[in-house]
């Protein structure tokens, strides 16, 4: 894996060149904004087999204090579409093989570009409450501030990567889901002061893919959605996809239900399926639930947005 440094903290981005294979990128050119101190050493782990999906292990990561984008090149040819990729893990953890590098073995032999987010964690984004019964917003959004120098790194490069600038979307799982929500309604008011030339790219989406989303009500199976969100949402809300199993054990499928309902009163293009079952946490790896074919239902949305062509 190949890893380019920006420089220093006032320095201009400048030009990277990505080429076949994948290239790890450092998101902050110098100071990562409001850092907090580290809960401890980046830690990568496996889980055992009492976990496993489709037969297999799935890989996380823990104490993400340096987050950086890894850029998959498309494989044949290029549709100049790309895709930002925020694995879940309840903000406190990142899966990032089975919500993170596998969407890429999808998407780049479908000549997409694939970008996997590894965004700070833990405490970068809203927790469940206790007292309130409610989900609240940690004092500094780091993931969010994360997944916008994310989207407007990847635009300021796009002729570089090869990439049409009105063809970026992100992907999400859980907290990732609602990662996709928060950086598709948050794109007036950036979450940090801007720290070079990339800062004046847009951070809005042109598409959103939320995958079993979580932290999107605002209370257990209630439509009310997260004021967080709703305050931020208007006509020009990325539009969306949403994915989400009634009954998953983790995130409510009123997590869906309410984000869905906000943007079809907002005018906002989305679509809902919703399955009885298949669980959480499945990724792309396929099992005998039908909610695990979703790929193939967003590669048809994408065509219907006028994304890709078929």
């Amino acid at each position: 894996m190949g890893t380019v440094v920006f420089g220093s903290h006032s320095a201009q981005p400048r030009a990277l060149k990505v080429e076949q294979g994948d290239t790890t990128i450092p998101l902050w050119a110098g100071a990562v904004p409001d850092a907090q101190p580290s809960a401890g050493p980046e830690i990568k782990s496996v889980t055992g087999v009492e976990d496993l999906v489709a037969g297999k292990p799935t890989t996380f990561i823990e104490n993400v204090s340096l987050p950086t984008m890894t850029v998959y090149t498309p494989k044949g040819k290029n549709t100049s579409v790309a895709v930002l990729v925020f694995p879940g893990g309840g903000y406190n953890a990142l899966y990032i093989d089975i919500e993170g590098t596998e969407v890429c073995d999808w998407l780049t032999p479908k000549g997409v570009t694939c970008i996997v987010v590894k965004y700070r964690v833990p405490h970068s984004g809203p927790q469940w409450h206790k007292e309130c019964h409610c989900h609240v917003m940690p004092k500094i959004p780091a993931a969010l501030q994360d997944a916008q120098r994310a989207m407007s790194l990847t635009r300021f490069h796009a002729a570089d990567w090869h990439i049409d600038p009105h063809k970026i979307g992100v992907l999400g799982f859980s907290a990732g889901g609602h990662l996709v929500a928060a950086v598709s309604t948050h794109f007036t008011e950036r979450q940090y002061a801007a720290v070079d030339a990339a800062d004046e790219e847009s951070s809005r989406p042109d598409f959103a893919v939320a995958i079993y989303p979580g932290h999107l009500s605002w209370a257990h199976n209630s439509l009310e959605l997260n004021p967080d969100i709703k305050n931020h949402i208007s006509a020009q809300t990325s539009p969306t996809f949403l994915l989400q199993n009634e009954n998953d054990p983790v995130d409510s499928v009123y997590d869906s239900l309410s984000y869905f309902a906000a943007l079809q009163q907002a005018n906002v293009p989305v679509e809902l399926h919703s399955y009885a079952t298949g669980g959480h946490a499945f990724g792309l790896r396929r099992t005998k639930e039908a909610a695990t074919e979703w790929p193939q239902l967003v590669e048809r949305w994408l065509v219907s947005i006028g994304m890709i062509s078929k």
